[in-house]
């Protein structure tokens, strides 16, 4: 089984700690991106993952390439071109103060790219699933049309293709979120939202869920799911669940709608480390259970359990072994110290 995935990797810049922008005298440097973090944790699962994107021709972009390379992810088609790479800066927050993110990404590499540098045929020869986020086709209109054409590549090769939302209204707007992502749902099969993407890009609120209180109804989920069912005729939908306690303590959970069925995970109180890529831990879960052919409701526990394990590590990327988040999703939440 192999997966591709298609995005844009930035680098991450944030103060030591839990220091403000204001008081820091260095930045800490990591890499990351939505679907590079995917491509990581399926790597790190043991799948063969390959990432798909453009940086700039400099050491910059050379540095990105290896920090993927370091991980086990084939960087074959990360191209090499344009300017810049993108970068983002992020303050974490801690208690009841909430983390900030600074974009620093305009014509970035990868948003000039066009969907003639990608040769999706080739690129999926061997491939089993695609995976792309709604940030990258947020990139720009030229980025939107190398998604598409990606997603029929993908579809004619017998990929299954998945999709997470992913709305950033530092990106685009919610109306044009929703006339680009629509060109792409006929292709997907696997749809992964947060609690607030649906309503973001299309409109499909959960009724009797209070986001910003933390307060979510699993009804008004369920209903959430059935409308981009019968909207998209998606394979199946799958929607974390975060309840927000504070910047430091969520409640984690998730639900997967899938044959009809739906199934919700166990709910485990998280204290953060770093909640960036949370929701990419739980996409590259997802496709490492689906790939493996685990039954939904096991699927979806694995999927919730990596993505909790990603709350208590530093940077972007899930640093986790199947065999623990096998023991989570099993059960054991002590934390006790393995000797």
């Amino acid at each position: 089984m192999k997966a591709v995935t298609f995005g844009e990797i930035m680098l991450r810049l944030a103060p030591p700690g839990y220091l403000r922008f204001e008081q820091a005298a260095s930045f800490e440097a990591v890499y990351g991106g939505g679907e590079a973090n995917v491509a990581v944790s399926l790597a790190n699962f043991g799948v063969p993952a390959a990432f798909v994107t453009k940086v700039p021709d400099n050491p910059i972009g050379q540095a990105a390439i290896n920090e993927m390379r370091r991980y086990g992810v084939d960087t074959a088609y990360m191209l090499k071109g344009g300017d810049r790479l993108g970068i983002y800066f992020l303050e974490k927050g801690a208690s009841q103060r909430p983390s900030k993110v600074v974009y620093d990404r305009k014509l970035s590499a990868i948003s000039q790219a066009r969907k003639e540098d990608f040769d999706w045929p080739a690129i999926f020869s061997g491939a089993d699933w695609f995976h792309f986020t709604g940030i990258t086709p947020a990139l720009g209109d030229s980025v939107a049309e190398a998604v598409l054409a990606a997603c029929q590549a993908a579809k004619a090769a017998g990929l299954t293709v998945s999709c997470d939302l992913n709305f950033r209204k530092n990106l685009w707007t919610s109306e044009k979120a929703g006339k680009t992502m629509a060109q792409f749902m006929p292709y997907v099969d696997v749809c992964i939202a947060n609690e607030e993407d649906a309503e973001k890009v299309f409109g499909i609120k959960a009724p009797d869920s209070d986001i910003v209180g933390g307060s979510l109804s699993h009804d008004g989920y369920k209903a959430v799911a059935e409308e981009l069912k019968k909207r998209f005729n998606f394979t199946a939908v799958a929607i974390t669940l975060r309840g927000s306690i504070s910047a430091s303590d969520n409640n984690w959970a998730a639900m997967l709608y899938k044959d009809g069925e739906f199934h919700f995970s166990r709910t485990y109180p998280i204290h953060i480390v770093d909640r960036v890529g949370g929701g990419d831990s739980f996409a590259g879960g997802l496709i490492y259970a689906m790939l493996s052919g685990f039954a939904a409701k096991d699927a979806l526990e694995f999927a919730v359990a990596a993505s909790c394990l990603k709350h208590s590590i530093e940077g972007d990327h899930n640093h986790v072994t199947v065999a623990e988040v096998k023991t989570l999703a099993g059960g054991d939440a002590s934390g006790r110290v393995q000797r």
